[in-house]
């Protein structure tokens, strides 16, 4: 699995105002709110935010579970988070900075991973998904949220996105291939925004969760 290196540069450039657009926490809202509904989390399970960013999605989580890992390819993102572990006092939150144009992967065990709007920045989705397989325990489950198929009008600029949102059956078909099991798709969230020259359009997020076969 690989991510251009130009990517990261971009990200780290708008990481300290990432927390001040209300659709990026809307859409992590919305993300941490369905898999609240759709996974039964606990006090002993350790969870890997996988295109951590700020932490928007995986903070929501923490209160339910044991441990938290983000984990991204951005220093800058990675920044805001450590700092937001800093002011919070947070003993269970760590972050893994992993050069994905390189190949590198993370490291740990875990029982369920997580993550909003970072599968279109991934050019192998099927690379992807074995490596989460591999990440995870048996029995561990994946909850991802990300675009339903567009005409790539949701990004003003398409730099670094490697899909034009996903068809829900098609992402199904490659977690069953990829090991996973009880694969579920639900509507997180419908994303509304201006596109220039097409006026309000509407976007809709799915989440898509699936379980790791016992091997």
């Amino acid at each position: 699995m690989t991510m251009k290196k130009n990517e990261t540069k971009n990200f780290d450039q708008d990481a300290a105002q990432w927390d001040e657009h209300p659709g990026k926490l809307k859409m992590a809202g919305d993300a941490a709110a369905a898999i609240l509904r759709e996974v039964p989390l606990s006090a002993d399970m350790d969870v890997m935010d996988f295109g951590c960013g700020t932490g928007l999605l995986g903070l929501q989580l923490l209160p339910q579970v044991k441990s938290l890992t983000g984990v991204d390819s951005s220093q800058g993102m990675l920044a805001v988070l450590r700092s937001k572990i800093a002011a919070r006092g947070l003993t269970n939150v760590q972050m893994q900075l992993i050069d994905f144009a390189s190949g590198e992967r993370p490291a740990g065990r875990y029982h369920l991973i997580v993550s909003s709007m970072t599968l279109h920045h991934v050019p192998d989705t099927a690379a992807l998904f074995a490596e989460w397989f591999d990440l995870l325990h048996p029995g561990g489950q994946v909850a991802f949220a990300d675009l339903d198929a567009e005409d790539g009008s949701f990004h003003n600029d398409n730099t670094g996105v490697f899909h034009f949102g996903f068809d829900r059956e098609k992402l199904k078909q490659l977690l069953h291939e990829a090991g996973f099991a009880d694969v579920r798709a639900t509507t997180a969230s419908v994303f509304s925004k201006e596109v220039a020259g097409r006026g309000l359009r509407e976007f809709p997020i799915f989440l898509i969760t699936a379980t790791r076969r016992e091997v």
